[in-house]
């Protein structure tokens, strides 16, 4: 257990360096809101976001930061000893999932402690509709959140049928 547990940390602290290069060089080379047009449908944008998935709670006094900092240190406790089951069952699916998700968690709650805020910085949109900005960190909790379901029902499946 213990190299398969020292790769998966390998990789999550390789997911957050990739994270805090990519929004490092968002920092030094763009100003606020600043957009660079990709394509039709992408744009970089630089956005400090100091609420959570959607800008939940970014309106509020300031309290939001301390309080997703701690459920982000709570989540990144809970998903680390969720890892080290995965390894323990070898459920490769699980053990992405959690190295995904611990990565981004791990990526977005720094720049909380660091900035006191994530720096978002892809636009997806069609014509006048756009996503909400997003990171690195957010597509790693993203398909780690799709992985970690994906293990639940191979889990359920196999206890079931």
């Amino acid at each position: 257990m213990g190299r398969s547990l020292g790769l998966s940390t390998l990789f999550i602290f390789f997911i957050f360096l990739l994270d805090f290069f990519i929004k490092s060089l968002v920092i030094n080379s763009m100003d606020l809101f600043q957009v660079i047009y990709i394509n039709e449908y992408i744009d970089f944008i630089r956005i400090h976001n100091t609420g959570a998935a959607f800008s939940f709670l970014s309106t509020a006094s300031g309290w939001q930061r301390w309080f997703f900092i701690i459920i982000g240190v709570i989540a990144i406790t809970w998903f680390y000893t969720l890892l080290i089951t995965a390894i323990k069952e070898k459920s490769k699916i699980l053990n992405v999932a959690m190295v995904l998700i611990l990565g981004g968690a791990v990526g977005n709650t720094f720049d909380r402690l660091y900035y006191g805020y994530v720096i978002d910085y892809l636009s997806f949109h069609i014509n006048d509709w756009y996503y909400p900005a997003f990171n690195l960190a957010d597509t790693c909790l993203s398909i780690g959140a799709l992985f970690f379901l994906i293990s639940l029902g191979i889990d359920y499946f196999r206890k079931n049928i």
